[in-house]
């Protein structure tokens, strides 16, 4: 290979990296947020008056996260998730951007998601059946 063709490929590859750091910090807080935490395929946005439960699936396992609607002011949070059968697994407490995550083992069963931002509060029922 000659050297313009090595410069042009690593400028490229450079350009490339460039293009893609822009587009992460540029992405929105929510979506940026939740995939940071969780693995796989967004499922359900969940809003409520105060904030979101952000539902992502991968495999047979279920994440979820709570995210206000005010970030940066501290307040109580929680997200839960419980497939049908086993007990909820919760986070909870004073958080400023996002309670969670928090991942169960579902496989083939319905959840039940809850979330609270402050006196906000969102229950789904079973879901994801």
């Amino acid at each position: 290979m000659h050297s313009g063709a090595i410069r042009r490929r690593l400028a490229l590859g450079l350009a490339v990296l460039t293009a893609s750091g822009l587009l992460a910090v540029a992405a929105p807080g929510e979506a940026q947020a939740a995939s940071a935490y969780c693995p796989g395929r967004k499922v359900r946005t969940l809003p409520f008056a105060t904030g979101t439960v952000l539902v992502y699936k991968r495999g047979a396992y279920v994440c979820a996260v709570t995210l206000t609607k005010r970030p940066g002011v501290q307040r109580k949070m929680s997200v839960s998730v419980q497939a049908r059968g086993n007990r909820p697994v919760v986070d909870a407490g004073t958080y400023a951007y996002h309670a969670g995550p928090v991942i169960v083992h579902a496989g083939r069963r319905c959840v039940w998601l809850k979330g609270q931002v402050g006196r906000g509060k969102f229950s789904s029922g079973w879901i994801l059946c």
